[in-house]
């Protein structure tokens, strides 16, 4: 069985040279945080199992991800380093990781181009190349009438859900679950999946959207949005037996640390690494 991961998130933009690290509310109401190459080493003294880097702006902005940042934190930080936004061609890729990172996170233009997943796993491996999906929830009151999406039963009642692209900015109609399928078929090595429903709120993970995903695909799941406590992670863990979990508000305001979580699912069970 892999080891459950515990995964600290740092949503970034350029606002500041050296980069700043924000936190928002389903990808709304964003505050400072912290500067990246600071929590990231704060993390990786503390045992994170992996640090995920997302530009939330380069996407919108029509600009590169932000290599000067990448390559400062990784003199200092040895964990696995996943970096996302701006992503758009195999050589930021490789312009990444030759910076440092492990793996690269593409949304906006694995949307807008799908071929870009097949070149770049083939170039730098399915493991350093990771799809994220930023999924928001459809109700829908005719299942019938919407039989080219995954209708789902939650409490609330039927729905589907809905990829977004640009940090969340505008939604594509795709359904989330056709298109991890989709990814993982040309290459893709793992899912960032990420619930706009849930982003931010700290009242636990869209259960319903993370197994449905999860059991739709083979390959590594990471769930994102909602993680409020130890509690919340152990859940979305036996729940639907994702991967590996992220979260980002209750370790940039310290909450909880990412030793405390880990504790707490070891005396859980889980399979973890202390």
């Amino acid at each position: 069985m892999l080891t459950k991961r515990i995964i600290p998130c740092l949503d970034c933009d350029l606002q500041v040279p050296q980069g700043r690290v924000v936190k928002g509310v389903e990808f709304k109401e964003v505050k400072y945080a912290g500067e990246p190459a600071e929590l990231a080493r704060k993390y990786y003294e503390d045992g994170a199992d992996e640090i995920i880097f997302l530009d939330i702006t380069a996407s919108y902005e029509r600009r590169g991800t932000m290599v000067d940042v990448i390559e400062k934190v990784t003199k200092e930080v040895f964990t696995p380093i996943c970096v996302g936004g701006g992503i758009r061609k195999v050589e930021d890729y490789v312009n990444m990781l030759k910076a440092g990172a492990d793996k690269c996170s593409t949304n906006t233009a694995a949307i807008h181009n799908p071929e870009i997943i097949n070149e770049a796993s083939k170039v730098v491996g399915s493991q350093a190349c990771v799809i994220g999906i930023d999924a928001k929830r459809r109700y829908v009151e005719d299942v019938k009438e919407n039989n080219d999406k995954n209708i789902v039963e939650t409490e609330k009642g039927y729905c589907w859900f809905d990829c977004s692209i640009y940090g969340g900015r505008e939604f594509t109609g795709m359904d989330a679950v056709n298109w991890a399928m989709e990814c993982q078929k040309r290459g893709a090595g793992e899912i960032l999946l990420t619930s706009m429903d849930k982003d931010g709120t700290k009242d636990g993970y869209d259960i319903e959207l993370t197994k449905a995903i999860n059991e739709a695909v083979d390959i590594p799941v990471i769930a994102s949005g909602g993680g409020g406590s130890p509690e919340d992670i152990y859940n979305v863990f036996k729940k639907t037996d994702v991967n590996a979990a992220l979260a980002a508000s209750i370790f940039h305001f310290n909450e909880y640390s990412i030793s405390v979580v880990k504790d707490y699912l070891n005396k859980k069970g889980l399979d973890i690494r202390i």
